[in-house]
């Protein structure tokens, strides 16, 4: 199968492992920060292919994990008001919030519906002209293009009842952050998705001012050995820049209309990130064009000040300072049939994968 066989066979991997044990001579921490790459590098056992040398550590790089308790609290608020319909991914639907989930609230008789696409609740709303139809937006420069696609279908359509909350992020102010933050890392493996978007420049500055090598890597265990190898050979050089692994679909220029279009709909703003607190610059708001479709201009509701899941360590995880195996909660009160913290709901959240692979 193209693209996808010839980045799993074995005898390339391994001598990508041999090669890597051979170039490795200095301690190295490495960061992925795309849930995508957390879940394949466990479900493919690379860790164990990497010389003791070469240390990875996972990210905020879960969609549904960073998306704040706040989010969420105001999430479940909209659902309780009368003629709402809430509309969202699968995976936010059992993301505890302080005091409830969206699972909950469905059960309690709100109407809260999953959809595959944000257009389905764009279609929701044209055959239900007497409710006021929510989609509740996550995700990263990969899933915001849609959201803003659906807003300007919204727009022309001349629908007055749909609605978007806007929890969309944008990856380099977090990437900066965590270094600020203290966490010590020499390399990060960059989210090909978000790059297919975004082309290469927006690391340029973790590169020349931070010093840090990014690599954008595609989601196959080759892809990720081969990036790992070239930001080991970037440190051992003492030469950080950025590269693209995932040639076949990340392009230095990125997608221009994509672009185009997140900048039309779009403004940036200082965001929420769960267990990182607010970050400035890293969300995405909608502008004033669209602001008719902006779910918190319209509705006025209360959220209390959210509270986090007692003794879950998220938060931690998703800045790279703790893993799963830390929590006392991981794999006992906390499992994927009944999660506690966010991180352990989403099929790319860091406990979850580490349940699924390594428990």
């Amino acid at each position: 199968m193209k693209y996808i066989d010839e980045y799993r066979k074995k005898d390339l991997i391994l001598a990508v492992a041999e090669e890597l044990k051979r170039v490795s001579t200095k301690d190295i921490t490495l960061m992925e920060v795309c849930g995508g790459h957390t879940m394949a590098i466990h479900r493919f056992g690379l860790h164990a292919l990497l010389p003791p040398t070469v240390r990875l550590l996972s990210g905020p790089g879960c969609p549904v994990c960073v998306s704040s308790q706040h989010f969420l609290d105001t999430a479940i608020a909209y659902a309780k008001i009368q003629g709402v319909i809430i509309t969202t991914y699968g995976d936010l639907i059992r993301v505890p919030g302080s005091v409830s989930s969206l699972e909950k609230e469905k059960a309690n008789g709100h109407d809260i519906r999953i959809v595959y696409s944000v257009l389905d609740a764009v279609e929701m709303a044209k055959v239900n002209p007497g409710r006021k139809v929510v989609f509740l937006g996550i995700g990263f420069e990969t899933t915001a293009p849609a959201t803003a696609a659906a807003i300007v279908e919204a727009k022309k359509a001349d629908l007055p009842n749909f609605f978007v909350l806007s929890a969309h992020k944008v990856m380099p102010p977090v990437m900066k952050a965590l270094v600020e933050d203290g966490v010590r890392l020499d390399g990060f493996i960059a989210p090909g998705h978000v790059s297919a978007i975004t082309g290469t420049s927006i690391y340029n500055d973790l590169a020349s001012v931070c010093r840090l090598g990014v690599v954008i890597a595609g989601f196959e265990p080759l892809d990720l050995m081969l990036s790992v190898l070239m930001l080991v050979k970037q440190f051992e050089s003492g030469t950080p820049k950025v590269e693209i692994q995932y040639q076949r679909v990340v392009h230095q220029e990125g997608n221009r209309i994509a672009q185009d279009l997140l900048n039309r709909v779009f403004e940036l703003k200082d965001d929420r990130w769960r267990g990182l607190g607010v970050i400035p610059g890293s969300g995405l708001k909608i502008g004033r064009e669209f602001e008719a479709f902006d779910a918190e201009k319209h509705f006025d509701v209360n959220v209390p000040e959210p509270s986090d899941p007692k003794g879950c360590i998220c938060g931690l995880i998703l800045r790279g300072m703790k893993t799963p195996a830390d929590c006392k909660l991981f794999a006992g009160a906390c499992t994927p049939a009944d999660p506690v913290g966010a991180c352990m709901v989403s099929g790319e959240g860091t406990c979850a994968t580490y349940y699924k692979y390594r428990s």
